[in-house]
């Protein structure tokens, strides 16, 4: 009897060729054991049946294990997100100027409101011939030139005459000829189409 029509031993054969790991070393073995087998007469001895199994092992391409995903340390934090800046706040709007209820207030209130409609002046120019004109009075009237005469007498700070100013008077102040700011800003209007400007008059107008 030959070492594989023994059913006992032959199934050791194949069990011992399992361990290798894969059904194709198995067959391997299982092939190199047939042709063994009828090459000799005689049992297949154990030792050599270690032997054949171990070369087979040994011939066999190693099984390369698949890399290790790299190790992520513990104490290692997630990247922050990255957060778009905030747009900037508006400016808050410029608070609107105070002017005092008086002759200086006046002036710069007219100066501010001249430089809005591109009409030239000073505060000296302005100052000065307020001064001669009406001494900063903006109740006064003059009732007797040649304007009073013919029913238009001149009134206010810079005594202008109701044509004057109405014909001057400037968008966004009143329209009433005794307020001094309106009164003021009218007669540099007038000026400055006459004379180029209130700075450049010294004597009545």
């Amino acid at each position: 009897m030959t070492a594989l029509s023994d059913p006992a031993r032959r199934s050791r054969v194949v069990a011992a060729a399992r361990t290798a790991g894969t059904a194709a070393l198995a067959l391997g073995v299982f092939g190199s054991l047939i042709t063994a087998a009828g090459a000799a007469s005689g049992d297949v001895k154990p030792t050599s049946l270690q032997q054949t199994i171990a070369a087979a092992v040994r011939a066999a391409p190693a099984v390369q294990a698949a890399p290790a995903a790299p190790a992520v340390p513990a104490n290692e934090q997630p990247a922050p997100a990255v957060v778009a800046p905030a747009p900037a706040p508006m400016p808050a709007p410029a608070p609107a100027p105070v002017y005092a209820d008086n002759l200086d207030g006046w002036i710069r209130q007219a100066l501010d409101i001249m430089a809005q409609h591109g009409i030239p002046g000073s505060y000296d120019g302005i100052m000065r011939n307020i001064q001669r004109e009406s001494s900063g009075n903006p109740q006064a009237i003059n009732l007797y030139d040649s304007n009073a005469a013919m029913g238009i007498p001149s009134k206010g700070l810079l005594q202008v005459i109701d044509p004057t100013f109405n014909a001057y008077h400037v968008e966004g102040t009143s329209t009433n000829i005794w307020d001094p700011v309106a009164n003021i800003v009218a007669a540099c209007n007038y000026a400055a189409h006459r004379y180029g400007s209130m700075d450049n008059v010294s004597s009545a107008y």
